[in-house]
């Protein structure tokens, strides 16, 4: 019989803190179930949230963008999510899309570090994402730290358009995983609007490079258009169901001339 193997540490650490949340998350789920059992629902003053209710359905479940709470702060998932990338590259316009209403510019007071926040309620369960960009200058590299600390997700980002940026990302990875190592890595290619104006050879050896170094950080790789929408929500979708072991998948998408996604 072969002797039964130990895990690292780190692993057990990971597969704990997952767990934990999926408890929350059902927990939350009971919770909202009872507030919704009245016929008109309680709203609470002290809870400030989007004024804007909009239905997002992707296939198995259900993104609702909330407007103010129905239930107490005590029924709320707060998780915080890190962008990463060099400046220029379209990070905050990338955000705005994904963030819509709720953003609220008072929050993006510190130079060097943009926080902006989306609540939604999935399955039940308001979840609350802390999104943390951290300016790509110089300047902002003392921010790393602050915004990958605590994070469930880590989102490095670089323009399709620019393969410095590409080459960049393995920069930004070591930092970060010096602060985070149970993060989930997602690789985010920007502007695929002008990537596909490229010729064609050019967008299939970018391509295949950003697979090479989605692979070695081990990441999910997006193609994604902050102009047109272009997988922005999806990437959002992918790391809730990941979090919470929903039943909604993503396929590959290999095609060039398309968004590529690649796991």
């Amino acid at each position: 019989m072969p002797r039964p193997s130990r895990k690292h540490p780190l692993r057990r650490f990971t597969l704990r803190r997952r767990t934990a949340l999926k408890r929350r998350a059902w927990h939350f789920f009971d919770s909202i179930l009872t507030c919704y059992s009245s016929k008109k629902p309680q709203a609470y003053d002290d809870v400030a949230l989007a004024s804007t209710s909009v239905v997002v359905v992707d296939e198995e479940f259900v993104a609702e963008t909330l407007a103010p709470s129905l239930c107490h702060n005590q029924d709320l998932v707060s998780l915080k999510i890190s962008l990463l990338g060099d400046s220029q590259i379209g990070k905050t316009s990338f955000l705005v899309k994904y963030v819509g209403n709720e953003m609220d510019e008072g929050k993006s007071e510190q130079t060097g570090l943009k926080l902006m926040d989306k609540t939604l309620m999935v399955r039940g369960a308001r979840i609350s994402y802390s999104i943390w960009e951290v300016e790509g200058d110089s300047k902002s590299q003392d921010y790393i730290s602050t915004a990958c600390k605590g994070s469930v997700a880590i989102l490095y980002m670089f323009d399709l358009t620019s393969r410095r940026t590409l080459n960049n990302t393995v920069r930004w990875y070591r930092q970060a995983r010096r602060w985070n190592k149970t993060a989930i890595p997602v690789l985010i290619g920007t502007k695929f609007d002008d990537f596909i104006q490229l010729p064609i050879d050019l967008q299939w050896a970018i391509a295949s490079e950003a697979r090479s170094y989605a692979k070695a950080l081990n990441a999910t790789l997006f193609f994604s258009s902050a102009t047109y929408n272009i997988n922005v929500n999806k990437i959002f979708k992918f790391i809730t169901a990941k979090l919470f072991d929903l039943p909604w998948t993503i396929e590959r998408n290999l095609t060039i001339g398309e968004p590529i996604i690649d796991f």
